[in-house]
């Protein structure tokens, strides 16, 4: 009986078999979770595909979490499905990598600015509170980030959507609390996921978190943040909220 038995879990953002919200779906469902995914526009039609590939094929959902007219509509086209949730798990980023990313701090445009923001930190309080009518006590939100403490080469506008993100996600905690509903971040380490292959510059990220993890780390190896999350899905942390819990290896708590 895995700790998820029972549990019905939306994985929002899953596009390719090499994405963590691909993983966490895989890992939530062997732990006995009911799961569905959600993907948006052209990618919606490679989530069906790739949703094949999990271990039970599960509903894919149309949402575009900057979509009002899509959100209001999530609780109705969830319950087609099944009759609440459990767990909402936000692995949703963008930021143009044209104009925003790589060095083009100082030039980034408000508009691409504002889109980073929306799509990869205001998504966050949106997703949820589009997903509270189907939640009650016991409930647990979890969304995905790159450690926002520090400056990263190339991630620009990138890594202050983080930062928002990772404040939003405390709001979250301090709002949702009196709810019975958790809210908490995984901040893994650098993963070869399609949203990386975005960011000019990450093979040096890579190398770092190679030389430097003292616990090792394999940029392929999606598993072990996705059983972070699934922990973090579960009962198993029921007085856990507002929290970033690094899955990195450890690459965090070193020194220069």
């Amino acid at each position: 009986m895995g700790i998820l038995e029972g549990k019905r879990i939306l994985v929002a953002g899953v596009t390719l078999d090499t994405s963590i919200g691909f993983a966490t779906a895989k890992v939530a469902q062997e732990q006995g979770a009911t799961v569905l995914i959600s993907n948006f526009g052209r990618a919606l039609g490679i989530t069906k595909r790739i949703a094949k590939r999990l271990p039970t094929e599960p509903p894919v959902l149309d949402l575009d979490v900057t979509n009002e007219e899509q959100l209001a509509g999530l609780a109705d086209a969830v319950r087609e499905h099944v009759d609440g949730l459990d767990g909402v798990v936000h692995s949703i980023a963008y930021g143009n990598p044209a104009t925003i990313l790589g060095g083009k701090f100082l030039e980034g445009p408000w508009e691409d600015v504002a889109q980073a923001v929306q799509v990869s930190a205001y998504s966050l309080k949106s997703l949820t509170t589009a997903c509270l009518p189907l939640m009650g006590p016991g409930g647990s939100v979890v969304g995905m980030t790159f450690d926002a403490q520090v400056a990263w080469p190339g991630y620009d506008w990138m890594g202050v959507a983080k930062g928002a993100l990772e404040s939003c996600n405390r709001y979250l905690a301090r709002d949702l609390g009196p709810l019975g509903i958790r809210s908490n971040l995984v901040s893994a380490g650098a993963l070869k996921t399609l949203a990386a292959k975005a960011i000019p510059g990450f093979e040096k990220f890579e190398d770092e978190w190679e030389a430097r993890a003292p616990l090792g780390w394999d940029p392929a190896d999606l598993e072990p943040t996705a059983r972070s999350v699934v922990a973090l899905l579960s009962d198993f942390f029921p007085k856990t909220t507002g929290e970033i819990v690094h899955v990195d290896g450890g690459y965090h708590a070193m020194g220069a």
